[in-house]
Order: structure tokens, then C-alpha cells, then sequence
């Protein structure tokens, strides 16, 4: 594009980006930020913004999961059900976990996230102490949806909010950090459902209901804190002042996040997001590693269990699979953020969980097994942070995003309803129906990645063509068509097309 009022040039931390400075549309230029220090201030906003979210991530995915090891504590003989029923428990959990996370994502930008994420999480978590004091089938299935329900706003949201606050090359460290807290869970859980089991027979309960009755009432008490920890969006954060405030949004805009600076709903956003093809690949990505996910939070204990361990012990072995998955999630966030396509970790990640799997089908031995378990964690968990920042990058529009992140998410966690029934009992020790449909959600994610590094390198490159060159009023360019859209300033063109702007350049 020719534009005399613009300033083009390449970022040096992202050869793939192109940032435009508006001379003539500065955010708030009454606003004096020369004298702001970068690295103080983003050292502020990370503590103020990350360990938190990271702490309710902790929970959010503890509670999710503590029923796997509840069952090994004899939940499913005490309640009188059977191997069917406990998957049909597992099951309907996700249906309403999928369903409600786009509505919940738009609900969190038209609110404040400090209000919302704090009452669903303060839902889940009386839903989630209830659960030991059930004492039928019946009770726990309603627990199981009401959790479900609950708990589907706090993932997509915190994705969508960390994007609200980072540039493109900074949300994968951050969100491999907080999503790490989903490993410290996994090893947590195991060592406090082996502690909390010595309760048994306290209160005439048996320890498996202790279990949800101790992390349900942690869950309460972190979410009424909730509200007055949690900083709401860039432009309105309380912990800044208005300087602070105006420079966050400026940094934001300059990277591409053109509405930083405030967007108003309409529904349009929402339409564009299903007919961006974007869209449905990011859900092949994210079924690709959240079917694995789910399938291996839930039955971990379980298969290393039936691999002739007793069930303190197999909790227990759970722990270094969670610790080495956390280790290498968050060095994988750091790396992607450090690479310039993240395409290719991606590519890589899921490689290695095909090669995990492929062991798991194929090997009797125990130790063996054991080891790809090791492979699998360390490629389903690193995967998420790179995908969630990739594909988030790659959206422009806080609305359009929400919904996308809302919808991919979504999708991927409704997967969790097909792999948590493919652990049956019937397959034990070694499962091998259960690793092969695992083996083929991964697949579909490898297959997904790169077919969204080619069209995005594609588009790039039309873009740079100026095939995708819109009409500007006054402005002087051979290559502009009518079909690309005819507008009457550079700001009105980004603002309406989003990522589509033929100025705006996808991240590989």
C-alpha cells in the first residue's frame, strides 16, 4: 500500500509482522508516555496479571479431574455404579463445558472479567463440594452438568484476556506459564487425594468425599477473593495510572491489536468468525491436543494403575509425568515466543505425542509404557500454549477473537466427551482401543498445523502481492480493487476487516 500518512515497517522481534503507525490516529495524544519504563512496567502488569489466573487455572483443572482419583478410592463401589455409568459421568460434564464457553467468552467482554470469572468459579465451587456429600448416581450426574456449566468460562476466557493484554511475540511465555498450573494440578492432585484419603471414616465420610469437599471449599474461598484480585482490561485496569493505561493500549494497537483501545458488540463479529476458515482449522488444532488432554487427566492413575501398581502408588507415579509435562510447557512457551513460526513447534509436538502412542499401542512392558506416558505429557501439554497463542495472534478483533477462541475451545474440550469413554475396563491393562483413538485426535492436529502454516503463508504472501489491497479514499494505489472493499480511511479499512486488512500480516 502506498500511504503517505502511514509509516511501514518490519518488527525486528517478528519478521512476519508489519506494524503501521497512524501519525494522524495516535490513541489519547494528549497522553505523554515518554517517560514510561518498559521493562518496570511489563514486570508490574505480569505480576498483577498471570499468577493469579494461573492459581484459578490450578483449581479450575483440579476439580475437573479429581474424580479419577476418587474412583481409585472406591467412589464408583460406593455409590453403586457401574464402569458404564461412571463414563456416562465423565461424559455429560462436557457437553455444557463445550456448548457454554463462546456465549461465556462475549459475556466476559461485555463485563468486567473480574466479575464474571470470579461468580462462575464461585458456582463450580460449590458444585464441586457437593459432590461429596452425593450418595447416588442420579445426584452425581446432576453435579457432574452443573460443573460442566461452571466451569467452561475460565479456559477461553483467560486465553482471550491474556490476549487483551500482550503482544503477539509475549502471550506464548505468558500463557505456557499460567497453563503450567494444569500440570502442577495433575501431580498435586495425586499427592493430596493420597493425603486427604487418610480421612477416611472422619465425619461417618468416606475419604474419596473428602476429596471433593476439602478442594470444593479451597475453590469458594480463592473465588470471593477473586473479586478483588482480578485487574479488568488495559484501558480500565485499576493498578495503572492513566499514562500507564494509555501506553499499554498504544503497544497493543502497534502490534496489530488495532481495538485495544475499546470495541463496541455487534454481532457481525460473530458471523465473521464462522465464515473465517481461520476459524475451523483452530478447531482441528484444538480437538488435536484437548481429546488427548482430557483422556489423559482422567485416566493416568488409571493405566498406570493397571500396570501393576496399587493405587496410592499409581497416584503417586503420576507426579514426575506432571512435573516433566510442567517443565517442558513452560519452555515451550518461552521458545515459541522466541521462534518466528510456531508452526513448526507445533508440528514437532505432535510428533512426538504420534510416537508416544504409537509405544503405548504396541509395548507389553511395563517400564516401557511408563516412559510414553512421559512422551505423551510432553507433547499434549506444550502443544496448548503454542496453539492458544498462534492461533490468537492471527485474530484481530476483541470481539471476533472471543468468539473464535470461544468456538475453538469449545469444540475442542466438547472432543472430551469421546475421549473420556475410550478408557473402558473391558481393555485393561493395556488399553489399546483407548491409545489408538488418542493416536488419532493427535493426527488430526498435526494434519491441522500444517495446513494452517500453509494458508497463512499463502495469505501473507497475497497480501504482500496487493492482491488483498482495499480502495482508500484519497489514497493513490495501482493495486486496490473494489471487491477488496472501498473505505473512506486506513483506520476505517483495519477497523472493519480486522485481520483481513491488507496491512495486517499473519504470524507463522
Amino acid at each position: 500500500m502506498s500511504l503517505e500518512s502511514h509509516k511501514e515497517y518490519r518488527s525486528d522481534k517478528d519478521p512476519e509482522t508489519v506494524i503501521v503507525q497512524d501519525a494522524e490516529n495516535v490513541y489519547r495524544p494528549d497522553v505523554d508516555t515518554s517517560g514510561i519504563d518498559e521493562r518496570k512496567l511489563m514486570s508490574r502488569i505480569d505480576w498483577h496479571v498471570v499468577p493469579w489466573l494461573a492459581v484459578l487455572y490450578l483449581l479450575n483443572f483440579l476439580d475437573r479431574g479429581n474424580i479419577g482419583n476418587a474412583k481409585l478410592y472406591h467412589m464408583t463401589d460406593d455409590l453403586h455404579m457401574t464402569d458404564k455409568q461412571y463414563l456416562i459421568a465423565l461424559t455429560v460434564f462436557f457437553f455444557p463445558y463445550a456448548l457454554f464457553e463462546p456465549p461465556s467468552n462475549l459475556a466476559l467482554k461485555k463485563l468486567r472479567p473480574s466479575m464474571w470469572l470470579s461468580f462462575i468459579m464461585l458456582i463450580w465451587g460449590i458444585a464441586m463440594t457437593l459432590h461429596g456429600v452425593v450418595t447416588n448416581y442420579a445426584g452425581l450426574i446432576g453435579l457432574r452438568v452443573l460443573l460442566g456449566l461452571a466451569e467452561a468460562g475460565l479456559y477461553p476466557g483467560i486465553v482471550f484476556y491474556l490476549s487483551c493484554w500482550y503482544r503477539r511475540n509475549e502471550l506464548g511465555s505468558r500463557v505456557g506459564v499460567f497453563f503450567s498450573s494444569a500440570t502442577i494440578a495433575g501431580a498435586f492432585s495425586g499427592l493430596l487425594a493420597a493425603a486427604i484419603h487418610n480421612m477416611d471414616g472422619v465425619g461417618g465420610k468416606p475419604g474419596w468425599a473428602w476429596i471433593f469437599i476439602l478442594e470444593g471449599l479451597v475453590t469458594v474461598v480463592c473465588a470471593i477473593a477473586s473479586f478483588f484480585i482480578l485487574s479488568d482490561f488495559p484501558d480500565t485496569a485499576k493498578f495503572l495510572n492513566e499514562t500507564e493505561r494509555v501506553w499499554v493500549v498504544r503497544r497493543l494497537q502497534a502490534d496489530m491489536k488495532f481495538s485495544a483501545g475499546g470495541e463496541k458488540f455487534k454481532m457481525k463479529y460473530v458471523w465473521q468468525s464462522l465464515a473465517d476458515w481461520k476459524t475451523w482449522l483452530a478447531m482441528g488444532i484444538y480437538m488435536g491436543f484437548d481429546g488427548p488432554l482430557f483422556a489423559f487427566s482422567l485416566f493416568t492413575p488409571t493405566i498406570i494403575n493397571q500396570l501393576g501398581y496399587k493405587a496410592t502408588a499409581a497416584n503417586l507415579l503420576s507426579v514426575p509425568v506432571y512435573a516433566w509435562a510442567c517443565i517442558m510447557t513452560v519452555a515451550i512457551g518461552f521458545l515459541g515466543d522466541r521462534v518466528k513460526t510456531r508452526a513448526w513447534v507445533n508440528l514437532g509436538l505432535f510428533g512426538s505425542g504420534l510416537v508416544g502412542y504409537i509405544i503405548l499401542i504396541c509395548s507389553t512392558n511395563p517400564s516401557l509404557s511408563y516412559f510414553a506416558v512421559y512422551l505423551a505429557a510432553s507433547s499434549i501439554y506444550p502443544t496448548i500454549p503454542n496453539s492458544v497463542a498462534w492461533v490468537s495472534s492471527n485474530v484481530e478483533g476483541s470481539y471476533k477473537r472471543s468468539a473464535v477462541l470461544g468456538m475453538a475451545i469449545g469444540w475442542g474440550n466438547l472432543n472430551g466427551a469421546v475421549t473420556s469413554n475410550v478408557y473402558r475396563a473391558v481393555d485393561k491393562p493395556w488399553y489399546r482401543l483407548g491409545h489408538g483413538i488418542v493416536l488419532a485426535y493427535i493426527a488430526i492436529g498435526w494434519i491441522c498445523s500444517l495446513a494452517l502454516y500453509v494458508h497463512l503463508r499463502r495469505e501473507n504472501a497475497a497480501k504482500e502481492r496487493g492482491d488483498r489491497d482495499e480502495v482508500i479514499d484519497g489514497v493513490e494505489n495501482k493495486n486496490a480493487r473494489e471487491h477488496n472493499g472501498h473505505f473512506a480511511s486506513i483506520d476505517a479499512a483495519r477497523s472493519e476487516k480486522g485481520d483481513h486488512w491488507s496491512g495486517f500480516r499473519y504470524s507463522l
